[in-house]
């Protein structure tokens, strides 16, 4: 695994490009120790078929920013896996929509690192609390001879 403890917002967009955040349209604006943040601006692809932003988008979209703040907690050449999340949703999200993603560290150890994502969203220049969102993350050390 390569050192991704001090990934920045550009390395992202390059990284994930072809990935499942990438074909999302995840875009990463910070990315902290202390905090990440990304965000999806809603289009067709994030619609379930009654119009309104899908429960897998808001998942996905809490899952990538935690998993950004987590390469920051743990130590170099390390990975992670998500064990764990839960998503309480608020509010619902409509085509042109803003959704923006904040995960913050609650714990980060040698084994687990636990992050809340708080989710607004933003509709015609106001913004809204519309979900929240724990995620744990399993903390894989190196392979050996890796």
């Amino acid at each position: 695994m390569a050192d991704l403890s001090q990934i920045k917002p550009e390395q992202i967009r390059e990284f994930a490009r072809d990935s499942f955040p990438g074909d999302l349209g995840i875009e990463p604006l910070e990315i902290e120790s202390t905090h990440a943040r990304g965000r999806i601006v809603v289009d067709r692809r994030h619609l379930h078929p009654g119009g309104i932003v899908h429960g897998g988008v808001w998942t996905a979209l809490g899952d990538t920013v935690a998993a950004w703040v987590t390469f920051r907690n743990i130590p170099p050449h390390h990975d992670f896996t998500t064990i764990e999340l839960k998503l309480n949703a608020f509010g619902s999200g409509l085509l042109g929509d803003e959704i923006i993603a904040v995960a913050t560290p609650l714990h980060a150890g040698r084994s687990t690192v636990v992050a809340e994502v708080r989710i607004e969203r933003i509709r015609d220049g106001e913004k809204k609390l519309a979900a929240n969102m724990i995620v744990t993350q399993f903390v894989i050390p190196p392979r050996e001879g890796s």
